[in-house]
């Protein structure tokens, strides 16, 4: 299964990085509402542990909130290996724009 493995510096400290964090997500699924289904989200301290079906595919994966950086950690079915540099990249863009 390809994995994506993302670490974002911020300046933001823990708090601050999750509380954007955590907005942004409930934002976004709002906005995929018709094209992303079965999400799920747990949070335990600094670490949010995700799941979701968009377009039939299956994704998990974690976020962990450090003082000064997020690790992101995304496991992509096979049949998405074709979109996994987009989609590292369009994360990483929006990951450093929403801790900047």
């Amino acid at each position: 299964m390809p994995k994506i493995n993302l670490s974002v510096p911020h300046q933001l400290g823990q708090d601050e990085a999750k509380k954007r964090i955590a907005s942004l997500m409930a934002l976004n699924r709002g906005q995929f509402e018709g094209l992303v289904s079965d999400v799920t989200e747990t949070w335990n301290d600094y670490t949010n542990t995700f799941s979701f079906r968009v377009m039939g595919f299956s994704v998990t994966g974690t976020l962990d909130v450090q003082p000064a950086q997020v690790h992101v950690q995304i496991h992509l079915p096979f049949a998405a290996l074709p979109f996994k540099s987009r989609v590292e990249k369009d994360i990483l863009a929006r990951a450093r724009a929403l801790l900047a």
